[in-house]
């Protein structure tokens, strides 16, 4: 499927080529939007869409084209997509990939074709240290954060023995990676699921015969929703942290009472101070009908992020346009943004809790897990 959002106009693509537009911008661009439209993690990818263009309609711009496909999560169609693309179509900046393991087989040529890649999503660390790229930039998080902020908070609820699992995938890696960087306790288990599984009672019964005295898991999507009713029906009754991924909007509504009281942690939630973030979660669920995401959060910012650029440089000046994006001078959901070394946010990472508000299961916020914090691969980034 392909959408094609915005159309450039003849007389806006001539105005581009002649420089500085008459309202001031500085010029237009060509977005491709690669993301998961489609079977299973189809909410994340809609999520994103929908955030990302809701903040290009409230711009106002018409000199914007975002031509939108469906990767089906599947790597070999996002890398066939994103060839058209750059090749065909000659697309300015590519963003919308939500798997870590897509990102992988689409981001390195991305850039090595000499296009700018900003991801709502996904941040592998292979993509963080040494695989970094001047023209690669993350606009959610490092994978491995959200998973650091819930080891962190596993110490502080003094959980000493905890059992671990996750898909056997990138982001799955970086998840049981980072929570252990943070963790100080012991691990009762550390289990690698397959991508996709909806069956875990295996894992559970792992779980139960432990002796652990809590639980963490990454598990995305329709991956999450399994195991928590799964886990709610066994019986076993230890308490439960995990990453915003699982307990994310979307899902909630799935799980249901299962989700209850479980401790969670995000760089966004619809409940954070300042007026651009209750602006968003008002006029986002005016339009879409439903409550935003952190998914559609970070389709969000990252469009604000590139149409904040786009005011201060055209793209065709790749140098100026990355040093518009390194600025990060846009106002962000989150509150305070902004950029590392290696093009990855540093920012506070929160807990939350899932609660019910009238029919309505959602997270509310309880506090900051991780102050102004930048990933751990950083200092391998060589740009």
């Amino acid at each position: 499927m392909t959408f094609k959002a915005l159309t450039l106009g003849v007389a806006a693509a001539a105005l581009m080529a002649g420089g500085a537009l008459a309202d001031g911008h500085a010029g237009g661009a060509k977005i491709g939007m690669i993301t998961t439209l489609s079977g299973g993690g189809a909410g994340l990818g809609i999520d994103v869409r929908d955030g990302f263009m809701l903040a290009v309609e409230q711009s106002g711009r018409t000199d914007i084209e975002v031509l939108i496909e469906d990767d089906q999560r599947k790597p070999d169609i996002a890398v066939q997509l994103a060839d058209k693309m750059i090749q065909a179509e000659n697309v300015d900046i590519m963003t919308g990939i939500i798997w870590s393991n897509l990102a992988m087989a689409v981001v390195p040529s991305t850039t090595a074709q000499g296009k700018f890649y900003l991801s709502p999503n996904a941040g592998p660390s292979a993509l963080a240290g040494k695989g970094c790229h001047q023209n690669y930039f993350n606009v959610a998080w490092q994978n491995d954060n959200l998973h650091e902020a819930a080891g962190a908070h596993a110490n502080g609820a003094g959980y000493g023995n905890t059992f671990i699992l996750a898909p056997n995938y990138p982001a799955g890696k970086d998840a049981l990676t980072g929570y252990k960087r943070m963790y100080e306790g012991e691990l009762a288990g550390e289990i690698y699921t397959k991508l996709g599984q909806t069956d875990y009672a295996a894992e559970i019964a792992q779980i139960r015969a432990s002796g652990a005295d809590s639980v963490f898991f990454f598990l995305p999507g329709g991956m999450g929703i399994s195991f928590l009713k799964q886990y709610a029906a066994s019986g076993v009754d230890l308490p439960v942290v995990g990453p915003a991924f699982s307990f994310d909007q979307g899902i909630l509504q799935a799980v249901g009472d299962a989700a209850l009281g479980v401790v969670n942690t995000s760089q966004w939630n619809k409940d954070l101070p300042g007026e651009a973030n209750a602006a968003f979660v008002q006029t986002f669920e005016a339009k879409y009908g439903r409550l935003p995401s952190l998914y559609a959060s970070q389709g969000f910012d990252t469009a604000n992020l590139i149409l904040s650029a786009l005011d201060k440089a055209p793209v065709s000046d790749q140098d100026a346009f990355r040093e518009a994006l390194r600025a990060a001078e846009f106002t962000s959901v989150r509150g305070e943004f902004k950029f590392g070394a290696n093009h990855h946010p540093i920012q506070d990472i929160y807990a939350r809790e899932v609660v019910q508000e009238g029919d309505v299961f959602t997270n509310k916020l309880l506090g900051v897990a991780l102050e102004d914090h930048a990933d751990a691969y950083a200092g391998d980034c060589k740009m």
